[in-house]
């Protein structure tokens, strides 16, 4: 199936100042209630991943969950999870980062990755990148390496795909929305 931007993003609804004033939320539910949408998105990242060099996909709570769990499946990869604090039931690695809202910690269970590993992260969204980021120390505490963060949707202006890639790690987005864009 051919890319086509321009239907992914009149599927990715725009919510005015939520979760609080001011902020433009990229909602990608609708995205997700359609099929065909869906299998553009998935089949698009399947393409670009098939035959990268990585060993692992790691998907960042909640919405990264969605399109990590295809892609690990899709290329029959080992999936490890970022989740919010306190969800994860074994020892952890904690991260905290700052987010457009506030503060927040990411964690992983300790024994995900070892030294070696190559991991390509995915999300729905790069913003600020405090999210992501956070994933990337915890990937580097374990030994492993980043392949790539890649997402649906790049927020350039907030900076998050800039502070990756001014870190050494390369980004990648299907599709990206100035601030005022709707």
């Amino acid at each position: 199936m051919i890319f086509d931007e321009f239907t992914i993003k009149t599927l990715i609804r725009p919510v005015n100042d939520f979760p609080k004033p001011g902020v433009v939320f990229r909602d990608i539910t609708p995205l997700f209630q359609s099929p065909r949408a869906l299998r553009m998105v998935i089949d698009s990242l399947i393409q670009r991943y098939v035959e990268a060099d990585f060993s692992h996909v790691g998907a960042m709570d909640a919405r990264g969950f969605l399109i990590g769990s295809i892609l690990a499946y899709e290329l029959n990869k080992p999936l490890v999870l970022f989740r919010k604090q306190g969800k994860l039931p074994a020892d952890v690695l904690s991260q905290g980062y700052q987010t457009e809202y506030g503060e927040a910690f990411l964690e992983a269970h300790a024994d995900s990755l070892c030294e070696g590993d190559k991991v390509l992260i995915v999300d729905d969204l790069i913003a600020t990148g405090g999210t992501l980021l956070a994933a990337v120390q915890l990937i580097k505490r374990m030994g492993a390496s980043i392949h790539e963060a890649a997402a649906i949707i790049d927020l350039p202006e907030l900076g998050g795909s800039r502070k990756l890639q001014d870190m050494g790690i390369p980004t990648y987005s299907l599709t990206a929305f100035a601030l005022d864009e709707r």
